[in-house]
C-alpha cells in the first residue's frame, strides 16, 4: 500500500518540474524573509532569478550548523512571531542548540510524510504505535504523534524510559508499531525477556528505528529478537524532524520524500556535488517549508542516493544507510574509522551482544583503541585463558573489518550501560591541544 501514490510515484519528468517550482518559490521566500539568506546571496552575487534548473542549486551557498547556532534562537524564522505554532530544538549538547519553528502548514507536512513512513513500513489506520521517541524539544516523539494522528493510527505517546512500564503496556495495549532508537529497542528487547516474556507474547510486527546509526547486523539482531521488520526512519531537526525518509518492506535504501526535500550528495573536502551512487556528504534544501526554509543544508550524514525505481513500486530516490558522520570519524593510526564498523564486526561473532563501547586514548604519540563489548552468558567464561582466548580472537575479527589492531575487553552480561535514547558508543580521550 502508498499513501500518497500521487507523489511518492511521480514520473522523472513531472517530478523535476514541480522540484524546479518549488525550488524557485523557496529560493525567493527564502531570500525576502530571512536576512541571513538575503546576505548570503548578496554576497556571492547570486540572484533568485538565476534559478532556472536544478543544477542551479549548486550556485547557492551552504547552510551549516554553526549557521543556525549563531541566529539562536529565531533568526532563522521566515513568519511572524504569531505564525509560528510550534518549536523545537536539537540537544545543544556541543554547543547552542539549534532552534526548528513550525507554521500550521509545516506540521501538516510534517503528518503528511511520517504518515507516508508508517504505511511504507506496512502499517494503517488499525495499528496500534507505541511511540517511545521522547516528547518535548526533541522532534522524534511529536514528528511520529502528527504522522501517526493522520494515517488514523492509535498512538500511546508513552516516550522514553520507565522501561518495566513500556514492557506491561506492550504486552497489555497489544501494540503492533514500535518507535524509538535502535538501541533503546535493543534494551526493551533484553527487558522482555527479563521479565519472562518471548515474541509470542507480543503483537509488535514492525519497529520505526532511527535518531542513531545502526548497521545490518544490528537490523538482524532486534528482528530475530522481536519477530519483526526492523525499518530505518531518517530525520533531522534542522529540515523538520523524522520523516525525511523513510525505509519500504523491500528495505533496499530509504525513500526520501522529493516534492518537499531536494537532496544533494557532496564530497565533505572539495564540496563537489557528486554522482548518483557515489558516496559523501548528504545536502538538504526543503522546499515547502514557511516557518523556517534551509537552502542546502550540510547534514554531516555519509550517504549515497539510488534513483532507480524500487520494488515496492514508489519512484522516490532512495538514499543508503547512513554509514557514518563526517563529525563522527575517528582517524587513529592515520586510518578513518566509523564506529558502525566496529558494530558490523562485532554483531557478526556468535555469542556477543550489541552493547559495546569504544574508548579511544593516546600514550605519548600512539593511539590506542580499546573496545568494551558485553557477551552473553553461554559465551562468557570465568576462566582467564578461555576470557583471553576470545578477546584476541574478537580483535582479529575487527583488526579484518577495519585494517587497525584495537584491545578487547569482554565484559559480563548485563554490566555495560545502556540508553533510553541516543546511545554513546565513544569515548574520545585523546587531547588535542
Amino acid at each position: 500500500m502508498i499513501w500518497n501514490e500521487k507523489y511518492e510515484c511521480m514520473d522523472d519528468k513531472s517530478k523535476k518540474e514541480l522540484q524546479v517550482r518549488r525550488l524557485q518559490n523557496i529560493v525567493k521566500f527564502a531570500y525576502d524573509n530571512v536576512p541571513f539568506y538575503r546576505r548570503h546571496f548578496d554576497e556571492i552575487g547570486v540572484k533568485v532569478e538565476d534559478i532556472q534548473e536544478l543544477k542551479d542549486i549548486e550556485k547557492l551557498p551552504f547552510t551549516t550548523k554553526t549557521n543556525l547556532r549563531e541566529a539562536y534562537p529565531f533568526s532563522m524564522f521566515a513568519v511572524d512571531d504569531d505564525e509560528i505554532i510550534e518549536i523545537h530544538t536539537s540537544s545543544g549538547t556541543t554547543g547552542k542548540p539549534t532552534v526548528s519553528g513550525y507554521t500550521e502548514k509545516d506540521i501538516n507536512i510534517w503528518a503528511e510524510i511520517i504518515a507516508r513512513a508508517i504505511v511504507m513500513a506496512g502499517g494503517g489506520s488499525k495499528d496500534i504505535i507505541q511511540n517511545c521517541y521522547g516528547y518535548g524539544l526533541f522532534t522524534g516523539g511529536f514528528g511520529v504523534h502528527h504522522g501517526g494522528r493522520k494515517v488514523g493510527a492509535t498512538v500511546i505517546p508513552i516516550s522514553a524510559g520507565n522501561t518495566k512500564r513500556q514492557i506491561e503496556i506492550m504486552v497489555d495495549f497489544k501494540s503492533t508499531i514500535l518507535t524509538c532508537t535502535p538501541s533503546y529497542a535493543l534494551y526493551l528487547s533484553e527487558f522482555l525477556e527479563k521479565e519472562g516474556f518471548t515474541s509470542k507474547d507480543i503483537n509488535l510486527k514492525t519497529g520505526l528505528f532511527g535518531a542513531e546509526m545502526w548497521t545490518e547486523e544490528m537490523r538482524k539482531e532486534l528482528e530475530s529478537r522481536f519477530n519483526i521488520n526492523a525499518l530505518n526512519i531518517y530525520g533531522l531537526t534542522e529540515i523538520m524532524g523524522p520523516g525525511v525518509a523513510q525505509e519500504c518492506l523491500i528495505k533496499d535504501g530509504l525513500h526520501i520524500s522529493e516534492d518537499h526535500f531536494y537532496p544533494e550528495i557532496i564530497d565533505p573536502d572539495t564540496l563537489e556535488v557528486l554522482e548518483d551512487g557515489e558516496k559523501g556528504e548528504l545536502v538538504l534544501t526543503t522546499l515547502t517549508r514557511e516557518g523556517m526554509p534551509i537552502i542546502r543544508f550540510r547534514t554531516k550524514d555519509l550517504t549515497s542516493l539510488n534513483r532507480e525505481k524500487c520494488d515496492c513500486g514508489r519512484t522516490t530516490v532512495r538514499m543508503s544507510r547512513i554509514t557514518g558522520r563526517t563529525d563522527d570519524m575517528l582517524k587513529i593510526r592515520g586510518v578513518m574509522v566509523f564506529p558502525s564498523q566496529i558494530e558490523k564486526a562485532l554483531l557478526k561473532i556468535d555469542g556477543l551482544t550489541p552493547n559495546y563501547h569504544i574508548i579511544v586514548t593516546r600514550d605519548g604519540i600512539l593511539d590506542e583503541v580499546e573496545v568494551k563489548v558485553e557477551a552473553t552468558s553461554k559465551l562468557f567464561s570465568d576462566e582467564i585463558k578461555v576470557l583471553e582466548e576470545l578477546e584476541n580472537r574478537i580483535a582479529n575479527h575487527i583488526h579484518k573489518e577495519i585494517g587497525l589492531r584495537v584491545n578487547v575487553t569482554l565484559a559480563e552480561p548485563n554490566t555495560l550501560s545502556r540508553s533510553e535514547g541516543k546511545a554513546i558508543r565513544v569515548t574520545d580521550k585523546r587531547n588535542f591541544n
